[in-house]
């Protein structure tokens, strides 16, 4: 194998690393024994769940850290099981360790399998919060799940991949330029003058 070769195939490694980032949005999960934004209904059968600030940080996911209080919150779920989609779903956010009800919404089937939740003046205060999921069957039965947040003071769950990002686009610079003489001749005179100053 040639140095070109390696070259070309580290590129390419690379760009795939730096492209199935993509693949671990919801906290960086691949597979829900660790995706921290994800909690269960019944043995084996989860819910995701991911909490968006759209006018605070129009570009940012969140999970049990959400940073603004007084800012729109969307909490969206997305169950995968079929079966789930045919049962009524309620939902309830109280603020603990109080119980206070923040949030109502009355129970309601959504087919699709994905439920947006719009909390439109965020919550009162900063602090800890509880999410009370009750899927409904016909039956009777009733299916629990709670998750809790913390709100006020949080981060991006998406900030960590920046380093990602930096370090996939800093290792593809230097394999240009290892692999182009024109590209590191350029660099080598920017470095030599910047060495003047």
């Amino acid at each position: 194998m040639n140095i070109k070769n390696l070259y070309r195939q580290s590129a390419f490694a690379l760009l795939g690393l730096f492209f199935s980032s993509a693949v671990l949005a919801h906290g960086g999960a691949t597979g829900t024994d660790t995706d921290q934004c994800k909690f269960e209904l019944e043995k084996d059968h989860w819910i995701h769940y991911t909490a968006y600030q759209p006018k605070a940080y129009p570009a940012e996911e969140f999970c049990g850290n959400i940073p603004d209080t007084d800012s729109l919150i969307q909490l969206v779920f997305d169950y995968q099981d079929q079966r789930y989609r045919n049962m009524s779903v309620e939902f309830e956010v109280t603020k603990e360790p109080e119980g206070t009800r923040v949030f109502y919404q009355e129970p309601k089937k959504h087919k699709s399998g994905t439920v947006v939740l719009n909390l439109p003046n965020g919550v009162p205060e900063p602090g800890k919060y509880l999410i009370h999921i009750t899927l409904l069957q016909d039956s009777g039965e009733r299916l629990d799940a709670h998750m809790g947040f913390k709100a006020g003071g949080g981060q991006p769950t998406s900030k960590g991949s920046m380093g990602l990002y930096a370090l996939v686009i800093f290792a593809g610079l230097y394999i240009l330029y290892l692999s182009n003489a024109g590209f590191k001749r350029k660099v080598d005179e920017l470095l030599g003058k910047a060495k003047e100053f």
